[in-house]
């Protein structure tokens, strides 16, 4: 049926630095926020109907269809096969100047093949209808402050309160059709010619592309597409990087697990700095910083663990009840009601992602040692206290044992900033990156499970105390990680993918059934190979790697039951974790050969 949301493996997106669009598969944009990540959806059939928002370009009869990007781009193809012919339809949004403008160009390839139109602009979320007019350059919509302009040589009407047409495209011929918004109370943005455009976004994403320094071997091209997805996820006007595209994508379909993604966690944008920086691509790295330092500002108490593109603190958490959601998943949600929360580990991410940039050469100014500080002198003194964890559990707050172990990275990166800057770390630091680490290896082990559990004292297990070696916390070799490692890869994994944690134990305050989270079967893959298990890592990777979708686009879960994603899309957290673990297995199959060339030297 057209215009009911497609499988998420049936999507890719363009952006253009300050929001994005959806895709799918038959032609339609699916979801769009203008002006940027976090404002209101003018196309949003992603979570509801054609009636919610959409704009389709595909052919009038039946077809078969592919996507695939341009290479090293964000620059989408989306190829149809029909009876008579075969044409594409090129998708791009330029890189913003001041104007959001999404394009689309519809290509003969072969024969011929007719095509039909349907642009159907709702915004406020696919709520508010436009008044709709003629103007000189083609068609105008108009809702308060929001106007867009759609500018194509194909004959276009009124329907139903949609605006449709058809053409016939043949081989060589290239039809465009660009839709371009501004302020209502404003001159509509200047006319662009489509073609330049497209070659302007070409040249510029792989120009972008070049300034990576490092190859991850075997799996360069997923790497590639994943650092153009990260990229493409990060609000240029901020530096500020959104967790993902879209919200309320649920984590089992029909459940109530839907969140809005839109917006910047402190800890995946740590993470994806670290990315960047592990590419030596350091100016993402810098205008990131400056996002920090401003949106936490001067009071580490009262740090967020999540903020708006700009660094806006005011995330109120809704519901939209007139969109039916993805497959019936109520409820919509936008915003998101765990900017409230305290999160331990966000402490520790930042201290780390801050360290790493000493060691690549950037180095802190003043501002960001005072934040350091700060950040370090607050663990110091509240790293007894319980908290809502990195899963962001709505039920009572525990001593989790990964926000003990990113407290103890807080305060140790803190200590390493300090040495590398030439002060002396108080006394007081040094004690309690001590007391923390003793803490967590007497209260945070548990012998009889074999593993670091979810939180002090608990039999539960969880998959994100896979981080202790990675963040230097424990040794990969220790016995401890060895056995937290296999003890989580034999009893907390499904169809060969890590889980979080039991999510229907009712620990997180929700209980529902969810899907893997895909970052953790990266996470063990990375301890696989600290530990010299090569062989086993590989398995995992190319395992985890095959839940992307065609396009090497992943979501935030993966049900491999049904082989299907799950949760908001594309999700950052995702594309970080395979970047890690990409680099770790790389790094680990070089030590193999390594030592196999000095064996047989001997």
């Amino acid at each position: 049926m057209v215009g009911v949301a497609l499988p998420l493996e049936q999507y890719g997106f363009v952006g253009d630095l300050h929001t994005g669009a959806m895709i799918g598969a038959e032609g339609s944009v699916a979801w769009l926020c203008v002006p940027r990540f976090d404002a209101d959806a003018c196309f949003a059939s992603l979570l509801g109907d054609e009636s919610n928002g959409t704009f389709r370009i595909a052919p009038s009869g039946p077809f078969e269809s592919t996507q695939t990007y341009v290479e090293d781009t964000l620059v989408l193809e989306t190829t149809f096969a029909t009876r008579t012919g075969r044409a594409k339809v090129i998708d791009f949004m330029p890189i913003r100047e001041r104007h959001a403008r999404l394009v689309r160009i519809v290509e003969g390839i072969s024969g011929e093949v007719s095509m039909e139109v349907t642009l159907t602009l709702r915004f406020d979320y696919g709520r508010s209808i436009p008044w709709v007019r003629r103007v000189a350059r083609g068609h105008s919509f108009v809702v308060g402050p929001i106007a867009a302009l759609l500018e194509t040589p194909v004959e276009l009407e009124g329907r139903n309160q949609r605006t449709v047409g058809s053409f016939v495209v043949h081989e060589g011929e290239r039809v465009p059709f660009v839709l371009s918004f501004h302020d209502s109370v404003l001159p509509p943005p200047r006319r662009i010619d489509p073609q330049l455009e497209l070659a302007g976004v070409v040249e510029w994403w792989r120009r972008w592309v070049a300034t990576s320094q490092v190859r991850f071997g075997r799996y360069e091209p997923l790497a590639r597409r994943s650092l153009i997805t990260l990229k493409a996820l990060t609000y240029a006007p901020t530096g500020g990087m959104v967790a993902a595209l879209t919200t309320s994508l649920p984590e089992d379909p029909g459940g109530s697990r839907n969140w809005d993604y839109r917006f910047c966690w402190l800890r995946d944008a740590a993470f994806a700095v670290e990315a960047f920086l592990a590419r030596g691509m350091l100016d993402e790295a810098r205008a990131w910083r400056g996002w920090l330092l401003r949106a936490i500002a001067g009071d580490a108490r009262q740090i967020q663990i999540l903020y708006g593109v700009g660094g806006e603190r005011r995330i109120p958490e809704l519901e939209l009840e007139w969109l039916p959601g993805y497959e019936g998943s109520r409820p919509v949600r936008v915003g998101n009601g765990a900017a409230g929360q305290f999160q331990m580990d966000v402490y520790g991410e930042v201290a780390d992602v801050l360290w790493r940039m000493v060691r690549a050469g950037i180095r802190p100014d003043e501002n960001a040692w005072e934040i350091q500080r700060y950040l370090t002198d607050f663990v110091v003194s509240s790293w007894r206290e319980p908290d809502d964890g990195i899963w962001e559990i709505r039920g009572e707050r525990q001593h989790f044992t990964h926000s003990k172990i990113m407290a103890w990275v807080a305060i140790d990166r803190g200590v390493k900033v300090a040495e590398a800057m030439g002060v002396e770390a108080p006394s007081a630091w040094h004690a309690a990156r001590a007391q923390v680490h003793a803490a967590v290896l007497e209260e945070g082990w548990n012998e009889s499970v074999g593993a670091f559990t979810q939180a002090f004292g608990s039999t539960r297990l969880d998959a994100a105390v896979l981080l202790a070696p990675l963040v230097g916390f424990i040794d990969p070799d220790d016995p401890r990680a060895r056995r937290t490692a296999k003890t989580i890869a034999r009893s907390l994994t499904k169809g060969g993918f890590v889980q979080r944690y039991e999510p229907t134990a009712g620990v997180d305050g929700i209980g529902e059934p969810e899907g893997a989270f895909l970052p953790c079967t990266f996470w063990l893959v990375q301890n696989l190979a600290l530990q010299g298990e090569v062989d086993e890592a590989e398995v995992y990777f190319e395992r985890a790697s095959r839940a992307a979708n065609a396009l090497g686009i992943f979501s935030e879960e993966y049900e491999p039951t049904e082989r299907r994603m799950l949760g908001n899309f594309a999700q950052a957290f995702t594309h970080v974790a395979m970047l890690h673990a990409a680099h770790a297995l790389e790094r680990a199959r070089e030590a193999r050969r390594d030592g196999e060339r000095e064996r047989q030297g001997a």
